[in-house]
């Protein structure tokens, strides 16, 4: 790419992520960073789908209750978010996807950004960066700590050069802009929609998390946790607590055993299990017995049926806990993701165009996670129909670990990532031309 030309490619990305950055959106609610990224890629020519079509509204989990969907509509609409684009995403349907046809057959190619911030306030410390350079948060309480702000930029950053080179294309790409990734909650729902459907090859990745060296590629993500996200609420009865507390039944009660007594679950022989309350509140009073109480947790295990064990498990817990104090208990799940890993026979092709790219100063192949993401329901669905998909990560020193507030990274991993992305589009082998066994669905 020709020097300044770059230069500004680059400068645009950067622009994009910091404006993101500083209006985070969490999940289902991502109003603004849709509208952005649809008009975007509306503009470069890719057929923009969105709404109830990019996203079926049966498997969405984790959906905001329709008044906080509102709030955060009326906000989109105070922060110029156009109308038009705005009435297609009404109700939380926020996922947005851009598709480019090429002029011959080739593969379907599909490449996945999260856009969804964290539910965390930003830090106010002087040495932060974003602090200083003034495109910090602007809402409490929420917050781009996980780099889903980059990830949106960097497929937007993709999706221009991709245009540009257009009638080089064989085949389709696919830009899946997928909302509420935090809590494993929006992949399974553009899943469902079919957007998978037919992909030959599916491009994930994510910035930093294990890999902090700047110019670093890891190019296969192996060891996904399968993880099952559950919202429980206690129902108890209200009661003074000084003059007649003998007529009340203490939900918060309840709820606290729960929560001790989750962390107590047993651990598996077949390997690894995980298990975290995140949130727990209830009451109304000092001296009222609480009547209700609300608990927010999360399971993991290294394999499917070890996240079914920890199921299993919680609901009988949660169920005897209630009972001990008189209460009822109803739970649900709100989230989940597979375990899984990504395909190892594309290890090859990232590195020679990671051994391409000046920007990549070391390459690793593959690296356990020990961690879940719901693109793991991608994954799956295009591995079961014959296609490959690999998760990767782009290098970046972090400022902070994920999910906490000074988190930060090193904004030139912008340009390596969507680098990498746009050459591994043009560099996938062709199918069916090139093997009978390959994965069906190329555009033919």
């Amino acid at each position: 790419m020709e020097r300044l030309k770059r230069k500004r490619w680059l400068e645009s990305m950067v622009s994009c992520r910091r404006d993101i950055h500083a209006h985070p959106e969490p999940g289902w609610m991502e109003y603004r960073t849709a509208t952005l990224v649809a008009s975007r890629l509306s503009a470069l020519g890719y057929t923009v789908t969105t709404g109830k079509r990019a996203c079926m509204p049966e498997a969405r989990m984790g959906v905001p209750d329709a008044e906080t969907i509102r709030t955060h509509e009326e906000r989109a609409l105070k922060d110029g978010v156009d109308p038009i684009w705005l009435e297609q995403m009404k109700g939380g349907y926020t996922a947005v996807v851009g598709v480019l046809g090429g002029a011959k057959p080739g593969p379907v190619i599909a490449l996945r950004f999260d856009m969804d911030c964290v539910e965390v306030g930003e830090s106010d410390a002087a040495d932060h960066l974003p602090r200083q350079l003034r495109f910090a948060s602007e809402r409490p309480g929420l917050m781009h700590a996980c780099g889903h702000d980059g990830h949106t930029a960097i497929g937007l950053g993709a999706a221009e050069l991709i245009a540009e080179r257009a009638g080089e294309l064989a085949g389709e790409v696919r830009l899946l802009f997928q909302p509420a990734e935090e809590g494993c909650r929006g992949a399974k729902s553009m899943v469902e929609a079919g957007w998978l459907d037919g992909v030959n090859y599916l491009l994930c990745g994510h910035i930093g998390v294990k890999s902090s060296t700047l110019g670093e590629i890891v190019a296969s993500v192996e060891g996904f946790l399968s993880t099952t996200k559950i919202d429980a609420v206690f129902r108890g009865k209200a009661a003074h607590a000084g003059e007649s507390p003998h007529l009340g039944s203490n939900a918060l009660l309840a709820a606290c055993a729960a929560a001790l007594h989750l962390h107590g679950i047993g651990r598996h022989g077949d390997g690894a299990t995980r298990v975290n309350v995140g949130m727990l509140e209830g009451g109304s009073g000092r001296n009222v017995v609480p009547a209700e109480a609300r608990m927010k947790l999360e399971l993991r295990g290294e394999t499917e049926a070890l996240c079914e064990y920890m199921v299993r498990e919680t609901g009988r817990i949660l169920e005897a806990a209630a009972a001990l104090y008189g209460v009822s208990c109803q739970w649900e799940t709100v989230g989940s993701g597979m375990g899984g890993e990504g395909d190892r026979s594309l290890i090859p092709l990232i590195e020679a165009e990671c051994s391409r790219m000046e920007a990549v100063g070391s390459f690793v192949a593959s690296m356990p996670i020990g961690a879940s993401e719901d693109a793991t329901w991608m994954l799956r669905r295009v591995q079961e129909q014959g296609g490959r998909g690999v998760y990767m990560l782009f290098g970046s020193p972090l400022a902070a670990g994920h999910h906490q507030t000074s988190f930060d990274f090193d904004e030139r991993v912008l340009g390596t990532a969507a680098e990498l992305l746009v050459r591994l589009v043009f560099a996938c082998p062709g199918w069916p031309e090139e093997s009978d066994t390959g994965p069906a669905g190329g555009k033919e």
